[in-house]
């Protein structure tokens, strides 16, 4: 008997019913939970899993909390069990593999991405407070407006109706910090750890001016008053072409007069060396606290 042809994603009564064999369905499926398949010829990522978990979820069911982050483009590992959120019910769906949140979601509380219901960029915010401490939290939100998933006024709407939701207070804290500037989840560590100190708020891609006036580069974070610039090394950076090209732009900076602060990954454990750095850097520019 000839192996019968298969869909990218399957339920085993759905495989036997169209005649499949168990060692077909053993050999050709990937296993995502008991009955349920993604076949080996579909690509294996986020997307496709969720879009076999739609096959056994209740029609009001969306994808959220730590899933959502990801597909939502929030620049965070995917959590170990696909997270899901629903309206409350007497019985949640339980499933290994799946963890299910009940929430009364509102339709403005959910979106669609790839073809999936997935909560929205403000919900998925509410619900991430409950987890992440402030600063991963200040840089998926960040993420999430330079996605365009997310903006001001809808999550200022969503928590104004939170009401005491666990982690609503991070989140309002939190929601006050957040700006599309920042490029990537270290450049938002960085500002958060700086803004919540007791130096100067800096402002996010600087513009740096030659003599001119004209605009030679921008400084990911930095203080115009002062001249003084916070770059982040990502491993891009190491790469020949992004090399030579920061090598010229730190030499235009040192050029107009600009302090350059460059930070790593191994700066990222924690904000005493960031801002430690930053608060002698200003002194030597004339930057007094309290002023």
């Amino acid at each position: 008997m000839d192996d019968v042809e298969l869909p990218l994603t399957y339920t085993w009564s759905e495989a036997r019913s169209a005649g499949a064999r168990r060692r077909q369905v053993t050999a050709d499926g990937r296993r995502l939970t008991r009955g349920l398949y993604l076949s080996a010829a579909a690509e294996d990522g986020l997307v496709p899993r969720c879009r076999a978990w739609t096959r056994l979820l209740p029609p009001d069911a969306a994808f959220g909390v730590g899933t959502a982050a990801v597909l939502l483009g929030a620049q965070t590992d995917p959590p170990p069990e696909v997270e899901v959120v629903l309206r409350p019910r007497p019985v949640l769906p339980q499933r290994r593999g799946l963890a299910v949140h009940a929430r009364d979601l509102r339709s403005e509380d959910v979106t669609e991405v790839a073809g999936l219901r997935v909560s929205s960029g403000a919900q998925t915010f509410l619900d991430l407070a409950q987890r992440l401490p402030p600063a991963e939290l200040v840089a998926v939100g960040d993420a999430l407006l330079r996605s365009g998933h997310l903006d001001a006024a809808a999550l200022e709407r969503r928590l104004a109706r939170a009401g005491r939701v666990r982690g609503v207070v991070r989140a309002r804290e939190c929601a006050a910090l957040l700006s599309p500037g920042a490029m990537s989840r270290p450049e938002s560590l960085l500002r958060y750890w700086l803004v919540s100190s007791d130096l100067p708020d800096p402002q996010v891609q600087v513009p740096v001016l030659d003599r001119r006036g004209c605009v030679v580069a921008h400084a990911d974070l930095g203080y115009a008053e002062h001249r003084v610039a916070i770059e982040y090394e990502g491993r891009q950076h190491a790469e020949a072409a992004q090399f030579g090209r920061d090598v010229d732009r730190y030499s235009l900076m040192a050029a107009g007069g600009w302090l350059v602060l460059r930070f790593a990954g191994r700066h990222l454990t924690g904000p005493a060396v960031v801002v430690e750095r930053t608060r002698r850097a200003l002194l030597t520019r004339g930057w007094r606290p309290g002023s």
